[in-house]
């Protein structure tokens, strides 16, 4: 099925080689960790199909706002994902799941489930990367945000400054 989506979610950002190599990033650790932290298979899917499209709101908002900010993609990306997952053939239940984490893994308090925050280390791995974070702000990022063993490690072996190496 993630096979389908992925294509799918790249079909959706035709021609944006950066975002769709974002969200395989994305997917690619969110699976590694939720695999790692033994996510149950249901749990697993909802994961990484919320990885997946997890920045599917951003042409939406770019268009009707002029701006990729978060609180945008917020507003547009759940009804976007729900499209998509619908047209897939994913349950109602995997699509109310993945509509939540999309609406809501821009905000870092009250991550109130393991494929929640799960999605938000995922992000993190890469938006570090991606947007050359420094050593203090990968430090600190680890310090707030990474929860899982899993995420932790792959943070500090992604960023050994978050070690202070």
């Amino acid at each position: 099925m993630t096979e389908r989506l992925l294509t799918a979610m790249i079909e959706y950002d035709r021609g944006d080689a950066p975002r769709i190599q974002h969200f395989i990033k994305v997917y690619e650790f969110a699976r590694i960790i939720g695999k790692l932290e033994k996510l149950d298979e249901h749990t697993q899917l909802i994961l990484e199909s919320a990885a997946i499209v997890h920045d599917i709101g951003i042409h939406m908002a770019e268009r009707k706002y002029g701006s990729s900010n978060g609180k945008y993609q917020e507003i547009e990306g759940p009804a976007e994902a729900e499209k998509l997952l619908k047209v897939l053939g994913l349950g109602s239940d995997v699509q109310e799941s993945v509509s939540y984490l999309v609406l809501n893994y821009h905000t870092y308090r009250n991550m109130d489930g393991l494929d929640y925050q799960i999605l938000v280390e995922a992000d993190f791995l890469v938006n570090l990367y991606e947007d050359d974070i420094s050593p203090a702000g990968q430090k600190h990022a680890y310090e707030k945000i990474f929860k899982t063993e899993s995420g932790k490690l792959l943070c500090r072996t992604l960023y050994p400054a978050v070690c202070g190496l």
